[in-house]
């Protein structure tokens, strides 16, 4: 598993989809498997499931993504998971590392 926060600044709905749309660019087999939207005044919150092939790991790998906050300041959380080859432990999570940076630049140009 790798892990990638940063706050951020900007309107909400252009923020999240930035993201989605750096995530399904990223990769031919970039697929969005779903997703969940919350607001409670001001306060917004949005969780995106993505997934892709890792061709290093020969399997696919999961990246988890939540925006939330409200008054154009924002906490960006993003996991990525999967990829792994080890029975009981984790082997090359190459995939995994490979499919966080791209989304870690996207974030970064926020």
């Amino acid at each position: 598993m790798s892990k990638y926060e940063k706050k951020v600044y900007g309107e909400f709905s252009s923020i999240v989809n930035y993201l989605h749309e750096a995530v399904m660019s990223g990769s031919a087999s970039s697929s969005y498997e779903d997703g969940s939207d919350y607001q409670d005044g001001d306060y917004q919150m949005a969780l995106r499931v993505y997934e892709r092939y890792s061709w290093t790991g020969a399997n696919r790998v999961s990246l988890t993504l939540v925006v939330a906050g409200s008054h154009q300041e924002y906490w960006v959380t993003a996991i990525t998971s999967g990829g792994s080859q080890g029975l009981f432990m984790k082997v090359n999570t190459l995939g995994e590392s490979s499919f966080l940076e791209t989304i870690v630049k996207a974030i970064d140009q926020l």
